[in-house]
């Protein structure tokens, strides 16, 4: 039992709660700091080093999806909206997708310029409008780096060292971290706003309007959110559909018919 003298008396419980708080204080800092460091680091990674954590983490997903007229069709249009990307997102680039026949309502973009897009997804949709502008919106994820910032600081850092440190073995071992961190993680309002604004873009030069770009997401969000995967990972579509409605009339889009949706689903 420890014993304190006059002079050494035991710590107080304010004292005690102060140096919890600067302690706290301390790691919030250094969360921030790191948070702060990883977002600027993002547009230095080489494609590379994307490419390399692609490989060991795109597998997963490949085991899970189906090769199938869906997923040809799928990258038909994708191929569509990639005739409209700048120089800079082509460079080193090879986008494809991986349609997954699963009950689920989501897309995600995973490095390795790969976009996945589950069965239930495709089943919500009713017009190649709405698909386009999803895919789209994937594809703004690749041009602001937001699949490397959902990554997590802890993931993506240990990548960036396993690749320029030459050891691919500490890189395989990122696949688990690596791919629940993809599923599980959730876009910011800012991020999605963002790749919304990008796939309205991309929609428009389609073409020519705009029509379809916020059916999805309307319809989303009269869901209930329990049974909604896509409500997990992508925020507020409420929000996202006031915010597109805005910058609809704010660039004088206009909106004309919608094309039927014309892809199998297998």
């Amino acid at each position: 039992m420890t014993q304190y003298s006059s002079r050494n008396p035991p710590p107080s419980n304010r004292q005690l709660l102060t140096l919890a708080a600067i302690f706290g204080g301390l790691i919030v800092a250094v969360f921030f700091l790191i948070s702060g460091l990883i977002n600027a680091m993002v547009w230095w990674i080489p494609v590379e080093v994307e490419q390399q954590l692609g490989r060991v983490i795109v597998p997963v997903y490949e085991k899970q999806a189906q090769d199938s007229l869906t997923q040809t069709k799928l990258n038909q249009r994708l191929d569509q909206l990639e005739g409209y990307l700048t120089d800079s997102l082509h460079e080193n680039r090879d986008y494809r997708l991986l349609y997954i026949p699963e009950d689920t309502i989501n897309a995600i973009a995973i490095p390795g310029d790969v976009i996945v897009v589950y069965r239930e997804l495709l089943e919500r949709l009713e017009s190649e409008n709405e698909l386009m502008m999803i895919l789209g919106h994937e594809l703004g994820h690749f041009d602001h780096r937001d699949h490397l910032r959902k990554l997590g600081k802890i993931v993506l850092i240990k990548a960036v060292l396993s690749y320029f440190l030459g050891d691919i073995s500490a890189l395989e071992s990122l696949v688990v971290d690596g791919v629940t961190v993809i599923s599980n993680a959730q876009y910011s309002q800012g991020q999605e706003l963002q790749a919304d604004r990008f796939g309205l873009q991309l929609l428009y030069q389609n073409y020519g309007h705009v029509a379809g770009a916020t059916d999805f997401f309307e319809r989303i969000a009269q869901e209930t959110p329990k049974t909604v995967e896509f409500l997990s990972t992508h925020p507020a579509p409420k929000q996202r559909v006031k915010a597109l409605k805005q910058l609809i009339e704010e660039r004088d889009y206009p909106v004309k018919g919608k094309t039927p949706l014309s892809i199998p689903i297998q």
